[in-house]
């Protein structure tokens, strides 16, 4: 099982690290690259015919390409921090990417209910990475290695930050699930830990050029770099010229059709090439492991370029999902005289792995008390025999963006579980069953016709699950079936979503949420099209930034490309709220998220008012 067999407590403070003294000459030097939603198959390496990634490339033909490489999570931030701790999400209890959220959560729970159209009540999630982790970065510092992160953090806001967890040079790494505002990837970007620059600079450059002087510097020492990419998570920008070079292709599969997208993956290649271009300039590329993989799949639910960014085919799904689409991942790693160029490996690998095989790559050792769920891998890095052990897949959540249920997965060999939670016609928990050699797609579910493989691996979930001591979901004593499988436009008024339940009292719609995704939705609105500006009354105790989302008869998911924000007081008084809203076709649905924290929210005097100022809907709440 690819988890400790220790009952030690999640978070252990430690006091040293490491057996090894500082390091001496000669160490090797580590660059650990990791690109944001990049899917399995969007370089040329892994079979794009859209995409042109000639130094990915280059890596592959330096060292080995994973076939079966997996991130811990689906999503970004749980993911990152099973790299940086080499333990799983699961026991992290740091499930969804909420690192950037206001609300301080260390210790989650399981709430005791959930809205009636959720099958399952599922837990809370950490928000912030405990400092009281022994980090990848402070085992290197502490056995004589200087430290960089670079880029995307994700994992909380000061002090849970990367200076806090051993990296001597920080550039980025705060608390942005993408890059900074208000440019986002073109400069200016409004924090302290980027170097100011001319108006319209790519951060992307940018971050390589500060990565790029951190080598220079450090060239005469061994030196750790985690060169974490904001490349190419939302919101989707791309230089113009990039964007025309990818606008005159045509994908001869079909598939990958954004030329956003195709700007995006090609600016993060090219940055990928300079810092090659330097490690073979100051002579350093013989002593230096590259590691180059990704946190989650490829984004298959926003919508760029009238399609969506990517297309994980033939994997199932994407981001958000804990099918193949959503969990494998690009993994190249290069280390000359160590690792044969041009080679290939088909063993099963986890982004948990990455903490104790740089060590053991390095000739360092972790501490004896640190409950490790990853395994070193370096004997399949040397082509040498290597008996994979299984991966777990722990994303306890619904995602209304992603249409995903929680569950969790294990993959043994070829063959893969997924435990599906209260998702039966009785709330019980629903197995999936794949055996991935010849049905990479998942769409044959084996789990009737072989029924004593698919609990002896739903064993393993369990024995996973106790082991890491993981939050579970668990049937909702609220599930109301009539909600199940109905739309919007089947269901009068507005009704509870995500995080939350909704009661009417006195004339007010009473929301109650329960974590950090509260939601009220309807579908009874008009079917037009134009500008409208949504008003409303809200009285709020919770905290957080409000959102207002829509669909219409063509986008058919609440998207953050049909959104607006919403200023929202959460000071227990009665305020009033518009946000404006465009709607290029018919209209179908909208969508009020009133905070990104538990509390009590009232609304009331819901109206959706038309340019000239006349009122189009005004809901009631009797």
């Amino acid at each position: 099982m690819r988890c400790s067999h220790s009952l030690l407590a999640v978070i252990c403070s430690l006091a040293a690290a490491v057996s090894s003294p500082a390091a001496p000459a000669g160490k090797p030097n580590v660059v650990f690259i990791l690109a944001d939603d990049l899917g399995w198959r969007d370089t040329e390496t892994y079979g794009s015919t859209y995409y042109d990634t000639p130094n990915v490339a280059r890596l592959a033909e330096r060292g080995m390409t994973f076939a079966n490489a997996y991130a811990a999570s689906p999503l970004c931030s749980p993911t990152r921090a099973s790299i940086l701790t080499g333990q799983n999400p699961a026991r992290l209890r740091f499930t969804t990417p909420a690192g950037h959220e206001v609300r301080m959560q260390l210790d989650p729970k399981l709430p005791a209910s959930a809205p009636p159209d959720q099958k399952a009540v599922t837990p809370d999630t950490c928000t912030r990475l405990s400092n009281d982790y022994f980090t990848i970065g402070e085992a290197m510092k502490e056995g004589g290695y200087t430290t960089a992160f670079m880029g995307k953090w994700h994992l909380g806001r000061a002090p849970y930050i990367p200076e806090k967890q051993g990296f001597d040079v920080v550039v980025g790494g705060r608390e942005h699930p993408g890059p900074p505002p208000p440019g986002h990837y073109f400069a200016p970007w409004a924090i302290d830990t980027i170097p100011k620059k001319p108006k319209g600079t790519h951060i992307c450059d940018e971050v390589t050029d500060e990565a790029l002087e951190f080598i220079e510097k450090n060239k005469e020492k061994p030196f750790f770099l985690e060169l974490w990419y904001y490349d190419v998570h939302a919101p989707y920008q791309a230089k113009e010229d990039l964007k025309a070079k990818y606008a005159a292709k045509t994908d001869p599969q079909g598939l990958q059709k954004s030329p956003t997208m195709g700007g995006m993956i090609d600016i993060m290649d090219q940055n990928i090439g300079r810092v090659i271009d330097k490690l073979d300039a100051l002579g350093l590329a013989e002593n230096t492991i590259v590691v180059f993989t990704s946190d989650n799949g490829g984004n298959m639910y926003d919508e760029v370029d009238g399609t969506t960014p990517t297309n994980n085919a033939p994997l199932r799904n994407g981001k958000g999902n804990i099918y193949e689409g959503g969990q494998r991942v690009p993994l190249i790693a290069v280390w000359p005289g160590r690792i044969a160029p041009k080679s290939k490996s088909d063993a099963l690998t986890s982004t948990v792995d990455w903490y104790p095989t740089l060590l053991e790559m390095v000739g360092l050792q972790p501490h004896a008390d640190i409950p490790l769920d990853g395994v070193s891998i370096l004997p399949a890095l040397e082509g040498k025999p290597f008996e994979s052990p299984p991966v777990f897949c722990h994303f306890p959540h619904y995602v209304a963006a992603t249409k995903n249920l929680p569950g969790t997965s294990v993959r043994r060999g070829d063959d893969k579980l997924i435990r599906y939670y209260a998702d039966g016609p009785e709330q019980q928990d629903r197995l999936e069953l794949y055996h991935l050699a010849e049905d990479i797609g998942e769409t044959n579910n084996l789990a009737e016709q072989k029924p004593e493989l698919a609990a002896e691996l739903n064993g393993l979930i369990t024995g996973f699950l106790v082991e890491t001591k993981a939050l579970v979901p668990k049937p909702n004593p609220q599930y109301d079936p009539k909600f199940q499988g109905k739309t919007l436009q089947d269901l009068p008024g507005w009704h509870a979503g995500g995080t939350a339940t909704a009661e009417v009292q006195e004339k007010r719609l009473v929301l109650t949420a329960t974590g950090d995704d509260p939601q009220i939705q309807t579908g009874e609105v008009p079917a037009l099209s134009g500008q409208f500006t949504l008003q409303f009354r809200v009285k709020s105790d919770a905290k957080g930034e409000g959102q207002v989302f829509w669909t219409t008869k063509k986008f058919k998911s609440f998207n953050r490309a049909r959104s607006g924000p919403v200023e929202v007081t959460h000071d227990g008084q009665w305020h009033a709220c518009s946000v404006q809203i465009e709607v290029g076709e018919e209209l179908t649905s909208l969508r009020i998220d009133p905070s990104q924290a538990p509390g009590k929210i009232e609304f009331e005097d819901i109206r959706l008012v038309d340019g000239g100022g006349d009122i189009v809907k005004e809901w009631s709440f009797q």
